[in-house]
């Protein structure tokens, strides 16, 4: 079974998967990290191809990690929005939807020029706030947990995540 990690952009989702895979001796993989690696920068693959063409792009990064067991899959912040992808992931695994409030997730994204939902919008708090209220209940339909992470270290998260499914294999 595998663990996947989803939420918003800022929340954690990468430095949280390294550490439970340190922790459990899974594999780690990010869905943004394996698309770069492949096509080159997600900002350029949205200016030049499009969003449809990068949700294309993850769906088959998706495709192909769920017929693997035992990951870490830190998945890109869009990524479960998509039932095709949401419905592969928990065919072998279990969607955590790692959750920050509104304050945490502008300090953490505000800075970053690379994230092509905010890029150029000049208005970096307005289109966070728009996506977090289009995403948090599709977020909280998919998921199978739901951890907290405002004020809490990337250890402290990866010790709860690990505890759940520690939990669940008992």
């Amino acid at each position: 079974m595998n663990i996947v990690l989803c939420g918003m952009m800022g929340v954690g989702k990468s430095s949280v998967g390294i550490r439970i895979a340190e922790m459990t001796g899974r594999r780690w993989f990010d869905t943004d990290v394996m698309i770069t690696d492949r096509f080159g920068r997600i900002s350029d693959i949205f200016e030049y191809y499009g969003e449809s063409h990068f949700r294309m792009l993850e769906t088959d990064i998706v495709k192909e990690l769920s017929q693997k067991d035992d990951l870490v899959i830190s998945t890109g912040g869009g990524l479960v929005l998509k039932p095709e992808n949401s419905e592969l992931l928990k065919q072998n695994g279990k969607v955590v939807f790692m959750r920050a409030t509104f304050e945490t997730l502008l300090k953490r994204v505000r800075a970053d020029e690379s994230r092509p939902l905010l890029k150029n919008t000049g208005k970096t708090a307005e289109a966070l706030g728009r996506l977090l209220e289009e995403r948090t209940p599709v977020y909280e339909h998919v998921a199978d947990y739901i951890v907290d992470t405002d004020g809490k270290s990337v250890e402290d998260v990866a010790d709860e995540i690990v505890k759940l499914f520690a939990e669940e294999r008992a």
